[in-house]
């Protein structure tokens, strides 16, 4: 990922001047993509380097610690995965932000995705009404010797993460379409059988809401980018289109026919415009890979707010952590810690 986050800094106009990684092999493939940049082997050193901003793409449950330090040195940060891996270090990561004169972007590029920002239009726009339920989905088909192979070293991040922990990709569309935060959570594995492999996540929303979201492991996996997402409001439904291909990144829109002028039911498929860059067409997936860096550029260069700032990001980094609790618990209703700074 740093290296893939790397070419896009550098394609939406970003300057790469240093590059960190402990192995020498991943360091030799930076030096040859990314000529001039500065290669160090620990991550320290960069503070000593005059940056603008910094991305963190170390591994999914360490990126805290990082974006404390920099923060206090002034330095922008944008967070490549989890915020925290528990309240405490949320709150410190809360506090680093607001007293830095820098700030905390969370690279969450599914708030970003083209799906996500269709529905999030039809909710602005009122069609939905009042927002019920919503599901999201982030599943990967693998077969079973690959998921073994992801999640059964305790080596790898992904062995030693609890199967709750990488919730983000659903949690943080879910808080953006509705504006919400996470109140309670209860966690189920999908399959005893295999209880690390998938789970499915209810999430109460400050909003009086509810949040189904599943993650992890099973058959069918969305094309678009492993993410679906079905918003039901009051009066409409707004959902990913369930297709392969180009389709999948399009959204249908029913509403009933009571809440229609004409008294009947309306239905359509809206595709979203085609977003690009330096005039070429992005590829869908990438799409909101390339609006967070943006972002972040407008964040450092002229004080835009971050897209995903600090305190949605460890709310629903925290949503992962409450829920791994109900696992251990008896699937019973975990609260959401609350952050004692509170939102903004």
């Amino acid at each position: 990922m740093g290296l893939h986050l790397a070419d896009w800094c550098r394609k939406v106009g970003m300057e790469v001047v240093a590059v960190c990684d402990r192995d020498p092999e991943r360091r030799a493939v930076a030096r040859a993509q990314l000529s001039g940049a500065v290669l160090v082997e620990r991550w320290e050193e960069l503070l000593e380097h005059r940056l603008d901003g910094v991305v963190l793409a170390n591994d999914f449950d360490e990126h805290a610690p990082l974006a404390i330090a920099f923060l206090d040195r002034g330095v922008h940060v944008l967070s490549e995965s989890a915020a925290c891996v528990d309240a405490a270090e949320g709150e410190r990561l809360i506090t680093a932000a607001d007293r830095s004169s820098a700030t905390y972007s969370f690279a969450e590029n599914y708030v970003a995705h083209p799906h996500v920002r269709l529905i999030r239009q039809a909710i602005e726009a009122g069609e939905l009404g009042r927002i019920s339920l919503i599901e999201a989905d982030y599943l990967h088909g693998m077969s079973p010797a690959e998921v073994a192979g992801l999640i059964g070293d305790p080596a790898h991040w992904r062995g030693r993460i609890a199967p709750t922990a990488y919730c983000t990709h659903t949690l943080s569309p879910v808080l953006a379409l509705t504006d919400a935060w996470p109140v309670e959570v209860s966690a189920f594995p999908v399959d005893e059988a295999d209880p690390r492999a998938a789970v499915v996540m209810a999430v109460r929303l400050s909003t009086g809401a509810l949040a189904l979201t599943r993650h992890g492991f099973l058959q069918g996996e969305p094309d678009s980018h492993w993410s679906w997402i079905s918003v039901r409001g009051t009066k409409a439904l707004a959902e990913s289109v369930r297709a392969a291909g180009e389709r999948a990144w399009s959204v249908r829109v029913r509403t009933e026919g009571w809440a229609t002028p004409e008294g009947h039911a309306r239905e359509e498929e809206r595709t979203p415009p085609t977003l690009t860059l330096a005039g070429e067409p992005v590829a869908r997936r990438v799409e909101g890979t390339v609006r967070v860096l943006r972002a972040f550029r407008a964040t450092m260069e002229h004080g835009e707010p971050p897209l995903v700032p600090v305190r949605p990001a460890v709310a629903a980094s925290l949503v992962g952590v409450a829920g791994a609790e109900s696992l251990a618990n008896g699937f019973r209703p975990v609260p959401v810690p609350v952050m004692t700074t509170g939102p903004r």
